[in-house]
């Protein structure tokens, strides 16, 4: 029951070129940061990667991307990384846009057996009628684009079948874990986790902080240690922030505005990883 390893470079030793990857996080919030840069020094290639965004460019899981090491992603927002716009267009990178809220689904669903769903999401869209580019070739021709989706019918309102997601690995970053593999994450850094966690075959996390079993109180799991296959510890350092805002902060002493020209202490407001 122990499922604890000594590193992430162990946990991640047997991801094998063509492996597919359910990565949890949110732009930089909730990224498994240490098992990426593991899978990295490993070397695995041509790999599929399921994640809302494929890293921020050469961050998160956009150092296997500039490393040439996924060939394709099924994501939801990819404007934030030029080198995958660039590996995209020249025909080097199959990209599968699904909706965010689908994109979850899709992964829930695959975590917990159902092998497809019916959802309003994308009627009417390329999303359901297909014709999406996937892959162009080297001139930017577009040479794979989506097929279509069934749509039914239900009280009058059509849906959209969209099927379930599942991977050989989940790649996920809790707050807190313990030795069965129970994860607790904090605040938006639960984002895409426990579904990537679920619908991975085998599910590594990689927590910063490692307690006892029973700690936990069991209403605090957001994902059961039976969804869990390792464990490492890797601790708060490394987190990044994607976005910093800076302001001037008041003089305290005289509860007045810095001085024009003197910058002062800056506080961060926006995009800290959670």
């Amino acid at each position: 029951m122990d499922k604890v390893l000594g590193s992430a470079r162990e946990a991640v030793a047997d991801v094998t070129d063509g492996a597919t990857l359910a990565v949890g996080g949110f732009g930089l919030c909730g990224v498994p940061i240490a098992l990426i840069d593991a899978i990295l020094e490993q070397g695995a290639r041509n790999l599929t990667s399921i994640s809302n965004n494929c890293g921020v460019d050469d961050q998160a899981l956009g150092v296997l991307l500039y490393a040439g090491r996924i060939s394709r992603t099924v994501s939801s927002f990819v404007g934030g990384n030029k080198e995958l716009a660039r590996l995209y267009l020249s025909g080097e990178l199959e990209v599968e846009l699904t909706p965010q809220g689908t994109l979850a689904e899709r992964l829930r669903a695959g975590g917990t057996g159902i092998p497809a769903f019916y959802t309003p999401t994308g009627v009417g869209t390329m999303v359901a009628e297909g014709g999406i580019p996937i892959r162009y070739d080297a001139d930017g021709n577009v040479v794979k684009t989506s097929e279509p989706k069934e749509v039914r019918v239900f009280d009058g309102q059509q849906y959209v079948l969209e099927t379930a997601l599942t991977a050989d690995f989940g790649l996920v970053r809790a707050a807190v874990g313990d030795r069965h593999g129970n994860l607790v994450f904090s605040e938006s850094a639960r984002n895409f986790n426990p579904l990537a966690g679920m619908a991975g075959r085998i599910t590594i996390a990689e927590v910063e902080e490692l307690v006892e079993p029973g700690e936990i109180p069991p209403g605090d799991v957001h994902l059961p240690g039976v969804f869990v296959d390792r464990v490492v510890v890797v601790g708060r350092e490394g987190k990044k922030i994607e976005k910093r805002t800076t302001r001037p902060r008041a003089d305290t002493a005289h509860d007045a505005p810095a001085a024009a020209g003197d910058e002062g202490p800056t506080d961060p407001t926006l995009g800290a990883s959670a």
